[in-house]
């Protein structure tokens, strides 16, 4: 692979993490202060992204647009990435939030570098680099540090909480993952709107999604728009055109970048105050990215003989 390719990898994956911390903020004021539920905003986002992106996607031509539908291979991986990937992360990570807050729903999805570390440690039969494990404890403790103020003692659960919190992390690992095949053959653009669409739709019947809530004003479908555009569409499509070029292990790290553009955004849009701590947490997820980013150096001879099963 190129670098230019690998530059793009990482800056599309770091695209995608800060869609996604903008859109968790302004998921965060809907809940506050609209009441909205979070299996509503859950389908409507998902099923008006999956729209858009099936749009843009449309002037490729009809081939690539529903050529995943012609194997029953591919059409089982799609399904696969839209309930068990797309639906199950997005779903339970607003109910994370609802069940305690941003803060906590946050730390435990970014669990999500540690599960997938594992699978893709136990999947090739190696063990982590120098440079993955303190990329790996850099990322668990900048994370930890915003999201908890550095106390402990704030991480206070309850059992749906931390139920639905380490779902959104698995649901993080398992649409990086299932997404490969078929993003590989038929692009990530139509592959991203068709499993938004079925998750939406599925999850959608389920809370009769044409109900609208009452009270939602101009500035209120103005932040559902911009959650939808935004942090859904652009953002996972951008974040998997990234897996594309640089590997599930490494966007995932990336991905970190997430917490940290929810503080800053926190900060400015909402006016929350942060300190050192949640500055030093901010740091480290910094650098976690250039540590994710590093260069490889030269392939054990255990790596060569493996080569191809991995990414």
């Amino acid at each position: 692979m190129q670098l230019k390719d690998k530059q793009k990898g990482y800056l599309y994956a770091a695209a995608g993490a800060v869609g996604w911390g903008f859109s968790g903020v302004c998921s965060q004021y809907l809940f506050g202060h609209y009441g909205l539920e979070a299996g509503w905003l859950t389908a409507v986002r998902m099923l008006l992204s999956g729209a858009a992106l099936l749009l843009i996607a449309a002037p490729r031509g009809a081939g690539q647009l529903t050529g995943v539908f012609r194997r029953r291979q591919d059409v089982f991986w799609l399904l696969a990435f839209a309930l068990l990937g797309l639906l199950l992360c997005q779903y339970t990570y607003l109910l994370a939030i609802q069940y305690s807050n941003s803060a906590t729903a946050t730390v435990l999805q970014s669990l999500n570098v540690v599960m997938m570390a594992a699978v893709m440690a136990l999947w090739r039969r190696t063990g982590l680099r120098r440079a993955q494990v303190l990329a790996l404890i850099l990322a668990l403790a900048g994370t930890f540090l915003i999201a908890t103020h550095g106390h402990v003692r704030e991480m206070t659960l309850s059992g749906a909480a931390l139920a639905f919190g380490l779902l959104s992390a698995a649901g993080v690992v398992s649409y990086t993952l299932l997404s490969r095949p078929i993003v590989a053959r038929w692009g990530n653009t139509a592959v991203t709107g068709w499993g938004m669409l079925i998750g939406g739709a599925v999850l959608g019947a389920a809370q009769r999604v044409w109900r609208l809530p009452a009270g939602l004003d101009a500035a209120a479908w103005l932040l559902v728009a911009l959650i939808v555009l935004v942090g859904t569409a652009g953002g996972f499509s951008l974040f998997l055109q990234g897996v594309k070029y640089i590997g599930p292990e490494k966007a995932t790290l990336i991905g970190c970048l997430e917490p940290a553009t929810a503080t800053v955004l926190s900060a400015v849009w909402l006016h929350t105050a942060f300190g050192a701590v949640e500055l030093a947490g901010f740091v480290m997820i910094v650098l976690t990215v250039f540590l994710a980013a590093r260069p490889e150096g030269a392939p054990r001879p255990s790596d060569a003989a493996r080569q191809g099963e991995g990414t």
